[in-house]
């Protein structure tokens, strides 16, 4: 009788231990913003990198692109990965104000994005428009 309780007790307390790892663990992956920068209709490209003197955040699984205050035709992202690993994608395509790019995967599981080279114009006459880039984690 007291071995039944005993296995009883041990089998819901592995099951909370079980369901604690699986609650922090999916708590911890999030989208956050890496960086932003103002777009210029004056400048074909731009290069987004970590504020001075900081780092961007290491090991994140994705990144994607998001567009504010504008639309922009991406026309190439270059993705510049720490060990020198650069992912180019051509052709983006229009991103609508308050848009945002589909998620590139990080190489291997996971990664230090070093910076973000993308190449647009800006449409319908705006003058600015404010590009994040953001990883997941």
């Amino acid at each position: 009788m007291k071995t039944r309780y005993l296995r009883a007790g041990l089998g819901l307390a592995s099951t909370f231990l079980l369901l604690a790892a699986l609650g922090t663990a999916s708590a911890a992956d999030q989208w956050f913003v890496l960086g932003e920068k103002v777009l210029k209709s004056t400048d074909p490209s731009t290069e987004i990198k970590a504020e001075e003197g900081k780092m961007w955040k290491e090991d994140i699984k994705k990144a994607k692109i998001s567009v504010e205050g504008g639309d922009v035709q991406i026309t190439n992202v270059v993705f510049h990965w720490k060990g020198g690993r650069n992912e180019t994608i051509p052709n983006v395509g229009v991103v609508k104000s308050g848009g945002e790019t589909a998620a590139k995967d990080a190489p291997g599981r996971e990664a230090t994005l070093l910076s973000v080279g993308v190449q647009y114009k800006i449409l319908n006459n705006k003058q600015t428009a404010t590009l994040k880039v953001w990883g997941y984690d």
